[in-house]
């Protein structure tokens, strides 16, 4: 309380509900609202510039999976596409085999980052013979070619299921 410009001291148990400025500002709730705001004023464009950035940093990571295996530039699809038919054609000289479908022929361009598997062993592209069964998997290019990813020459190996156990003949008694 003033009075004359000379300050009366409180007793202590009254001294807390007077403030200590004459500030009309000064108030304990307003004091920690504008702690809050502060603190969110300067939490929001940090959390809006780590989303930005983490938004562009996965944006131009999108390339291929692994290094070692680049491509061509201008791929359309991260994933390769699976095959499998008999090679109707080959051209060694451009390096392509032909696979004859029921509804469509589709020809596969082979580059030097295309792997090459005969059974087990590394092959090559002399490996790819008309009328050899082939699987594998290829990307197509935004020009439309296709382009084999890896090839696999010789039939595929078809997974033996284990047998069912059979139910006994005998009657139980």
């Amino acid at each position: 309380m003033r009075r004359s410009g000379v300050r009366i001291p409180l007793p202590p148990h009254l001294a807390w509900q007077i403030p200590a400025t004459d500030s009309p500002f000064h108030h304990p709730k307003s004091m920690k609202s504008k702690t809050y705001l502060i603190a969110a004023a300067i939490i929001a464009p940090l959390v809006f510039s780590l989303s930005l950035a983490a938004q562009t940093t996965t944006k131009s990571s999108s390339a291929p999976p692994s290094p070692t295996a680049s491509t061509s530039p201008g791929k359309q699809a991260n994933r390769p596409i699976p095959f499998h038919g008999m090679v109707s054609a080959v051209d060694q000289k451009n390096k392509t085999f032909t696979i004859s479908g029921k509804e469509a022929t589709r020809v596969f361009k082979v580059t030097n980052n295309t792997g090459i598997m005969k059974g087990a062993a590394a092959g090559t592209m002399k490996d790819i013979a008309d009328n050899e069964e082939v699987s594998g998997a290829y990307w197509k290019n935004p020009d439309g070619t296709l382009e084999a990813k890896f090839v696999k020459v010789g039939p595929t190996e078809k997974k033996t299921a284990s047998p069912a156990p059979k139910a006994s003949t005998t009657p139980k008694s």
